[in-house]
């Protein structure tokens, strides 16, 4: 029988899994099917629990339900753990295997993709919410020279770094006078087109400005390059947690270059 993946979201009919799993498995010879179900808001343990009670093997978590997939889980990985959040749901038995591959992703395209190594590096996260969380310990185990959240509330970049020893945490305007290698914007401030309040500097000679979002241009990127550094968006970031994803359900680990290069075209 075709193994059945998902993900679960609201909304989701916008979603590239589909077709990332669907380009996965023709590549690796996998035979499941992976489909997008939209979750109601209050309703989406219950989904996940019908998905799983019909067959289901796997599924990925998109917003807004990253994390309430975190207290369904009733096993969770470390990276899961200090993320905070799930994004990727392994049915074994009467067990949930929650874990979080958003960070993995991250880092496998700016060290693959990118061709940008982290070790050594110094880095700069901007934002302290959930998207941050996420990608904090992968970040943080590619042995960078330093990681500094930085956040527009500095409270709440501070109590994240406490929670991640290693990093450090500072409000926008303490930035002056600093640069980095590379910095990875985590706000969600180019949903709404909306510039961040960066001081001139922060982009070192040859830094890498990566943009979580994918799909558009937003306005960090803008200030990135006028600034003379080499921008991203996330689409490789979505490819490489796709894969992570997949390896975890499959045991195997799909080549992503051609699915990236195929989305991109597209």
């Amino acid at each position: 029988m075709t193994d059945r993946y998902a993900v679960f979201g609201n909304p989701v009919a916008h979603s590239k899994s589909p077709r990332i799993h669907a380009l996965f498995a023709a590549a690796t010879g996998q035979d499941l099917r992976y489909e997008a179900i939209l979750a109601p808001l209050d309703g989406f343990a219950e989904a996940v629990r019908r998905f799983a009670a019909e067959g289901g093997r796997g599924a990925n978590v998109t917003v807004p339900f990253k994390e309430e997939a975190f207290r369904l889980a009733t096993r969770l990985t470390p990276r899961a753990r200090a993320a905070g959040a799930v994004n990727t749901l392994r049915f074994d038995g009467q067990a949930i295997v929650g874990d979080n591959t958003d960070g993995a992703g991250l880092v496998r395209d700016i060290t693959g993709n990118l061709g940008c190594e982290l070790r050594g590096r110094r880095v700069l996260l901007l934002g302290a919410g959930g998207a941050a969380r996420g990608v904090i310990l992968p970040l943080l185990d590619a042995a960078p020279a330093g990681l500094v959240i930085a956040n527009r509330t500095e409270d709440k970049a501070a109590r994240l770094a406490d929670a991640f020893p290693g990093t450090t945490a500072c409000g926008y305007t303490a930035l002056a006078g600093r640069a980095f290698d590379i910095v990875i914007n985590a706000t969600s401030a180019g949903l709404v087109g909306a510039g961040l309040p960066l001081p001139d500097g922060i982009f070192a000679a040859g830094c890498l400005a990566y943009e979580m979002m994918y799909g558009r241009r937003t306005p960090f990127m803008t200030l990135a390059q006028a600034a003379g550094a080499t921008t991203a968006d996330g689409l490789g970031m979505l490819v490489e947690q796709a894969a992570e994803s997949f390896l975890l359900w499959r045991g195997v680990r799909p080549q992503t270059d051609r699915v990236l290069a195929q989305l991109r075209a597209q």
